[in-house]
């Protein structure tokens, strides 16, 4: 029971990081290659480093005797799981992508962390609950999402519009991991989400782009980390994570890749945000710590009165 603690938090703090930093590789990479050819590129260095890891796994576990039909069952679920997460997966991560032209690695980072406002939301028509003290969250993350995305004029960037879009596409997709990993193993439903991102973003890149190699060669290195680290090892550890774990707790880790990203586009790019937009984060930031007071708190407050 302890170990799936450490995991259930370890796991999504650490895929919090390598995303947050990822953010800077991204916006980067927005000066040389379109959107779908980034994530054409970074999918497939992913899935091509996680069929590794898959080859390696099913080595190890080849000894174990598995029917025919619970074969063909598991097989059947890691397709449709690999399909809707990867649908999904394309979906947000072309979003995203796109916001990042017009918008800093840090306040994407924040606009993207709405996903822990969602989550529990939608995750209530899966009777997913929250407890009180996430709701409480939820209303901070929303007021710190005003003062980060809402202009004083009531208006929206097209940037932040595409970021903001992404944060649903986001929520769809950990309540698609939530559903799946309980049928199928994290490590090969990662790989066939990221294959099927590989072959969308593919075909989307050659119909609305004109990708060059020279350009992506331009762009290498942060292919390269997003590839690899951000695509292949992070969204690994979220599923893994998210193995029967709250999803709304951990959306609410997974977020923290939100500080993680304005501290490195600060540290790195040199990026800065208004005194507005930094008291929007420092709500964004407390929404988390709010959320992950326990459950029953104000429920000893209450009985204690």
């Amino acid at each position: 029971m302890k170990t799936n603690k450490i995991r259930q938090t370890l796991c999504p703090v650490l895929a919090a990081f390598i995303w947050g930093t990822a953010f800077v590789a991204q916006s980067v990479s927005t000066d040389y290659v379109g959107a779908f050819t980034f994530n054409a590129v970074r999918s497939l260095i992913g899935s091509v480093a996680l069929l590794i890891v898959v080859f390696i796994l099913r080595r190890f576990r080849k000894n174990k005797t598995v029917s025919v039909q619970d074969k063909r069952a598991y097989r059947k679920m890691l397709i449709l799981g690999g399909l809707s997460c990867g649908i999904i997966l394309t979906a947000a991560s072309n979003l995203q992508q796109f916001g990042l032209s017009d918008t800093s690695a840090g306040k994407a980072g924040f606009i993207t962390a709405l996903y822990i406002v969602l989550v529990p939301i939608f995750g209530m028509f899966f009777r997913k609950k929250a407890p009180f003290s996430v709701w409480i969250g939820v209303v901070t993350a929303v007021a710190g999402l005003y003062l980060l995305c809402i202009k004083e004029d009531f208006s929206i960037s097209k940037g932040d519009f595409f970021v903001l879009l992404c944060a649903f596409a986001f929520t769809a997709h950990i309540l698609a991991i939530d559903y799946f990993t309980r049928f199928v193993d994290g490590v090969e439903l990662s790989c066939a989400q990221f294959i099927v991102v590989t072959v969308i973003s593919s075909v989307c890149m050659f119909i609305f782009e004109e990708p060059h190699i020279a350009d992506i060669m331009q762009c290498i290195g942060p292919l390269l980390y997003v590839g690899i680290f951000s695509s292949a090892v992070a969204y690994t550890l979220q599923i893994i994570a998210q193995k029967d774990a709250n999803p709304t707790v951990v959306s609410i880790l997974l977020s923290l890749e939100s500080v993680f990203a304005t501290l490195a586009g600060a540290v790195i790019l040199g990026d800065t945000m208004s005194a507005r937009e930094y008291i929007g984060c420092a709500l964004m930031f407390a929404a988390v710590v709010l959320a992950q007071l326990p459950p029953d708190l104000f429920r000893k407050k209450k009985s204690m009165e």
